[in-house]
């Protein structure tokens, strides 16, 4: 078994954010090869899902918060063969054969960042152009929620 990133939602702000937005518990990958080559900076929810959306797999939305998940190797499968289709459908892949490296190599960029990383570490992404156009691309693990203690601002005490 693998370890990959699974889309998490918090709330509904994806949906408003992004052009389209994943699921919950949907796998996803980084998708910067989506903003590979663009003759313009994205704008608007494009450029959402290029600072800080990851892409799923699933629904091919974006969301912005990830976390690690045990990937059985069925499931892995059907994931590397849905993007690899993904990439000839929507990317000019000239086919399937063609694809599958392609769709191979980012799902192990995926599994590299997961590779040491616990079940269920939160990470963000943030993405830039730099000033001769490369993209860049940076993780960070995210502190969930109600991890952080919180300062005791009160106390009860009895009246005796």
């Amino acid at each position: 078994m693998t370890k990959l990133l699974r889309s998490i939602r918090f709330d509904a702000s994806d949906s408003h954010v992004f052009p389209k937005a994943a699921g919950p518990d949907e796998w996803t990958i980084s998708g910067a090869f989506a903003f590979a080559g663009l003759e313009e900076r994205p704008r608007g929810k494009a450029r959402q899902a290029f600072v800080n959306g990851f892409l799923s797999l699933e629904s091919f939305g974006w969301v912005t918060f990830v976390t690690v998940a045990d990937c059985p190797a069925s499931e892995r499968a059907a994931v590397l063969e849905r993007l690899a289709t993904h990439l000839v459908r929507h990317y000019g892949a000239p086919g399937l054969a063609a694809a599958l490296p392609a769709a191979e190599a980012e799902i192990a960029y995926a599994e590299d960042l997961c590779r040491d990383a616990p079940i269920n570490r939160l990470f963000a992404v943030r993405r830039r152009f730099d000033e001769a156009g490369r993209l860049h691309e940076a993780f960070r693990v995210v502190q969930p929620p109600g991890e952080t203690p919180h300062a005791k601002v009160w106390e009860i005490l009895d009246d005796a």
